[in-house]
């Protein structure tokens, strides 16, 4: 701080440091994600945002997924013998002989479970994420409820660090009033504080989809008006994905994972067997079996939708490149594949929507790549200054940044001094992202301007009434989204 002239009183001598450098603007976070949705615990209460850096905490905090009953999971024991004796009417006469095989089947391959967040959490970990956010909506699983998820969102206003919203539990909705309406307040507070952006899932009506049904899922999707505005805010993902997450269950949920035993002979035909297993897990006694029930239900596939992985790879990205790098052409981790394959011909009309300008990004396997995100647009694709997502993300970046490193100059006199020190300030920011490739051109004055002072940004009407106006120019780089090689003929010279 300046040494006060006006307070020395006293002969002597004094010393006065004089700062030359300007402040410095320290980079904001980028890729922390808050997942809304139901948990089977949650020690804070409902609607309480709670920071967590792994998945561990997250079991410790919010516990484990709905239980095998209510995602209706059952295992069939089936043992098939060289030869079955047994006179149907009469048990006693039973006699078996040599055992030939045994198979351990669940119930289902797959399940796409709507009370999804554990499976969430655990795939964005998996792909590259870092710290995040959980707001635990309830701890009653069950139907979604969009005013559930609606609260959630909301209680996230007052959280200043969270810069993504994922919300995987909104496609229990289905299109509709529900899910407009949970997106809706998502990109509406998207806008009101400009320092986050909602990741999107595109409601998908079947399992397994084929083509038409993918292609009637994304009309669907872009011709629902009601998620137009502050589409600049949001991105949206299609299809979902089938992962290799393992299902976990605790000792105390044996019980509720009923077993059906079967005995057949050779020839396939059933046997008149009168022993059984027992109703469920918890009567097994023999630790094979239980070894081989327990790999049986950990192989049932977990379909999600993608956008706990976007928000992984969002963080992964960011961490590994800078925010201005389009999260895309990356592979997605602990996934066996999307579960419908995107050709060019539908990916065409994911890409470009020429009447509402809802592009959704497509998930597709590469050969050779593996399963990637391939696009990198916002729901406003039709707009030319916000079409691509790493271009609004580095605005929000640079702004949030920017407006927590000058609130240092509030109530600083309002002069050419305090503009000086302003300006120079974020003109270093600036110059910083410059030169890690984060703006066009090839000397700063290209890639941005910083104006601030009377007569460039202010009048004095603005001076008397407080107001201190700084503009700020930035020429981002844009995702190249089409390469184009074009070949041709030479001619031999002689």
């Amino acid at each position: 701080m300046p040494l006060n002239l006006n307070a020395i009183k006293t002969p002597g001598v004094y010393i006065d440091e004089v700062s030359l450098l300007p402040p410095g603007v320290a980079p904001v976070e980028t890729a922390v994600p808050a997942f809304v949705g139901y948990t089977e615990s949650n020690p804070s209460g409902d609607n309480v945002p709670v920071l967590i850096t792994s998945f561990l905490e997250y079991l410790e905090k919010f516990g484990g997924p709905q239980s095998p009953t209510a995602l209706g999971i059952g295992v069939t024991v089936r043992d098939t013998f060289e030869d079955i004796l047994a006179d149907p009417a009469d048990p006693a006469s039973y006699v078996e002989s040599k055992l030939v095989s045994r198979e351990v089947m669940t119930d289902t391959a797959k399940i796409r479970p709507d009370n999804n967040m554990f499976f969430a959490v655990r795939h964005y970990f998996a792909n590259g994420g870092a710290k995040c956010y959980i707001v635990s909506v309830s701890t009653t699983f069950g139907a979604v409820s969009d005013s559930d998820l609606v609260a959630g969102i909301n209680a996230l206003e007052q959280e200043d660090e969270p810069t993504l919203i994922v919300v995987p539990e909104a496609h229990g909705l289905g299109l509709g009033s529900g899910y407009d309406n949970v997106y809706s307040t998502a990109l509406n507070q998207c806008n009101k504080l400009k320092d986050r952006f909602t990741i999107i899932d595109v409601p998908q009506a079947a399992d397994n989809p084929d083509s038409s049904q993918a292609t009637t899922d994304i009309t669907d999707f872009q011709g629902n008006s009601n998620l137009g505005d502050y589409g600049l805010y949001g991105a949206a993902y299609y299809p979902y994905l089938e992962t290799t997450i393992d299902f976990e269950y605790d000792a105390s949920e044996e019980s509720q994972i009923g077993i059906t035993y079967e005995k057949v002979q050779a020839d396939g035909s059933p046997s008149q067997a009168p022993d059984t297993l027992g109703a469920d897990l918890s009567a097994i006694t023999s630790d094979l079996l239980r070894k081989q029930i327990g790999n049986a239900i950990r192989d049932i596939s977990i379909i999600l939708p993608p956008s706990p992985a976007a928000a992984g790879l969002y963080a992964r990205v960011d961490n590994e490149r800078g925010v201005w790098k389009a999260p895309a052409n990356v592979s997605i981790g602990a996934i066996v594949g999307p579960v419908v394959k995107i050709n060019n011909t539908l990916q065409d009309t994911m890409n470009i929507d020429p009447n509402g300008g809802k592009s959704v990004n497509a998930i597709r396997h590469i050969t050779g790549r593996g399963t990637v995100i391939w696009g990198a647009r916002t729901l406003a694709g039709n707009d030319n200054e916000w079409r691509y997502v790493p271009v609004r993300r580095f605005f929000n970046f640079v702004e949030e940044s920017v407006k927590k490193a000058t609130y240092r100059f509030v109530f600083e006199p309002n002069d050419a001094n305090t503009w000086v020190k302003i300006r120079g300030m974020i003109e270093n920011f600036l110059t910083l992202q410059w030169s890690l490739g984060a703006l066009q051109g090839s000397k700063p004055e290209q890639a941005f301007f910083v104006r601030v002072g009377l007569g460039q940004t202010m009048t004095p009407d603005d001076i008397l009434n407080g107001r201190l106006i700084v503009e700020i120019g930035m020429a981002a780089v844009r995702p190249a989204e089409f390469i184009i090689l074009r070949f041709m003929h030479k001619l031999p010279e002689a």
